[in-house]
């Protein structure tokens, strides 16, 4: 970890421990500042609960959307903005855009309302594919990502 992210991390830490944890903001479905991409997924894949207005996750699948707005800071993580030890399929080519991403490792469905055009694999072995039925579109080895062409309906990861 750098310096900096250190300094970063810590700061946070303070800020939550002096003013008695992170805010936050009762945030529905309903609520105008919740993206439409992530209004379609939760719609599509049962068991989402909505974090904030650029988050939500499904605890039983292992699975987060993450829609930016241009004005949060990155997250430090393995491979671009996916979390380390997570596989991660993104609305844009080389790692931009909306990111959706699974903590567990199997063959799993991408909702159609999400299209997927990069794929990374933030984990330390193995490799992960975007993939359209049993067709490969792009492959993401360890600690890589790459661009997908086509319509990718699932991720399949392997050890």
């Amino acid at each position: 970890m750098t310096r900096s992210a250190a300094v970063v991390l810590l700061l946070g830490a303070l800020g939550a421990l002096f003013t008695g944890g992170p805010a936050s903001a009762e945030v529905s479905v309903d609520d105008e500042r919740v993206p439409a991409l992530m209004r379609e997924v939760l719609e599509e894949v049962p068991g989402g609960r909505i974090i904030d207005a650029q988050r939500a996750v499904w605890p039983d699948l292992g699975m987060e959307l993450f829609v930016p707005d241009g004005d949060r800071p990155r997250v430090f993580a393995a491979v671009g903005t996916c979390a380390s030890a997570r596989v991660c399929v993104f609305t844009g080519s080389s790692l931009t855009g909306a990111r959706l991403s699974w903590s567990t490792c199997a063959t799993v469905p991408i909702p159609s309302s999400f299209t997927a055009r990069s794929v990374a694999d933030a984990r330390p072995s193995g490799y992960a594919q975007a993939r359209s039925g049993t067709t490969v579109l792009a492959t993401a080895v360890a600690n890589g990502w790459a661009n997908v062409v086509g319509s990718a309906t699932n991720v399949r990861c392997v050890l």
